[in-house]
Formats: structure tokens, C-alpha cells, sequence
């Protein structure tokens, strides 16, 4: 298969760091499109989240990742104690993760939910594809919210967390995310990015336990 998106050539945008929280353990961040979230192979990929959030927070550990092309509230910890604590909550599914997409086409159910594994499709990779056999369980429920130009918005609730589970799922009942270069195809590929922001982020601190909310304003 050819390259989904041959022209591509990293920019990352040029934006001041968004802080949504920062104390001793957390920093909890509003990450732009079109920046990787960890260094690429390569000089010209090592432009990131991490690398940017060091710089201001000497400290920062990763947590967990968000796409290139997805916005939105992104965690690093700012001790060891703190990364091993959030990983643990991530790992066993204890945070809850809210995106809101826009996808392509009028989704007639009011909400839903996708249960198909996934793994990489290795001779197209990094894509991602449903496989019954070597895949590895992948749930997200959805919730309409409305239906605007001939697309529609949604909330996605992410059960498990597979790279690419959202996209992948969303393509598969026939409303791929808008802008997806991986994922959709024709018109609705053609929008400015891909139409995927992560909402909100729910935790327990890693000190205390206290549960705690964090939220980044959709940009679309």
C-alpha cells in the first residue's frame, strides 16, 4: 500500500506551552495538533511535547501518549512516584478519557457501542486494522450529539486504549473521523486536521488519592 499521506512533511505548530494544572506531582497539558507527543526517529521529529514540556518543567516524565494529529489533555508526571502511580491507573483502566470527534456523514443512533479487536496492520503500519485472530480486545461506546453539514459530532468514551483505537472503530461502522489521513478517504480526508480532540481526563492524584477532572476547550 502507498503511503496514505505521501506530501507529508512535519510542521509543528509554533504555540506557547497550554498549562491546564501544574503542582509538585502533575502537570497536566492542552497538546496541540500536529505535534508528536514524543520525539520521532530522526533530527527533524525531535520537536514534541515532552522535549517542550521539559524545558519548562525539568522533571516531566511520560504517562501515556496521544496521536500527532489529536489534541487535547495530555498528563506527565513530575516524579518517579507519581509516574509509576498514574501508569498504574492507566494501565488498569482506571482513568476515564472523554474525546469529542466530528465524523463524516449522519449517524442515526443516538449513542452506541464498537467491539472489534485491533492490532498493526504490519505491511501498512502504523495503521492499525481489525484482526479476529491476533487482535487484542477494543471497546469505545459513543454518544451523538448532534448532526451539523452533512457530519456529525460525537463523544467517544474509549473502553480500552489501542493506538489508533478510535479511528480504526469509527472508520468501521462507516463515519471515519474527518481529516484522518490514515483512516479516511476523499472529501473526508479533506479538512485542515484530523477531527479528534481529547475532552477531558479523569484521575486520582497520585498523593492524596483525590479524584480530579481536567478538561481542554474543543478547537473545532
Amino acid at each position: 500500500m502507498t503511503d496514505p499521506n505521501p506530501a507529508f512533511a512535519y510542521a509543528p505548530p509554533d504555540a506557547p506551552l497550554d498549562v491546564i494544572h501544574a503542582d509538585d506531582h502533575l502537570l497536566v497539558l492542552n497538546k496541540p495538533a500536529g505535534l508528536l507527543s514524543v520525539p520521532g526517529r530522526g533530527e527533524h521529529l525531535a520537536d514534541c511535547l515532552m522535549e517542550r514540556a521539559r524545558a519548562a518543567f525539568p522533571t516531566a516524565l511520560l504517562v501515556h501518549r496521544l496521536d500527532m494529529d489529536t489534541s487535547g489533555v495530555m498528563v506527565f508526571a513530575l516524579t518517579p512516584h507519581a509516574q509509576r502511580h498514574l501508569g498504574q491507573q492507566f494501565e488498569h483502566r482506571q482513568t476515564k478519557k472523554v474525546y469529542v470527534a466530528r465524523v463524516w456523514g449522519a449517524v442515526a443512533e443516538a449513542e452506541g457501542e464498537i467491539d472489534l479487536p485491533l492490532c498493526v496492520d504490519w505491511p501498512n503500519r502504523p495503521r492499525q486494522h481489525v484482526n479476529w485472530e491476533k487482535g487484542k480486545p477494543a471497546k469505545t461506546a459513543w454518544r451523538r450529539i448532534r448532526v451539523e453539514d452533512g457530519t456529525t459530532r460525537m463523544r467517544l468514551y474509549p473502553r480500552t486504549g489501542r493506538s489508533h483505537q478510535l479511528r480504526v472503530h469509527m472508520k468501521e461502522i462507516g463515519h471515519p473521523i474527518l481529516g484522518d489521513p490514515f483512516y479516511a478517504e476523499g472529501a473526508a480526508r479533506a479538512f485542515p486536521r484530523l477531527m479528534l480532540h481529547a475532552e477531558s481526563l479523569k484521575l486520582k492524584h497520585p498523593e492524596g488519592g483525590q479524584g480530579m477532572l481536567f478538561r481542554a476547550p474543543v478547537p473545532f
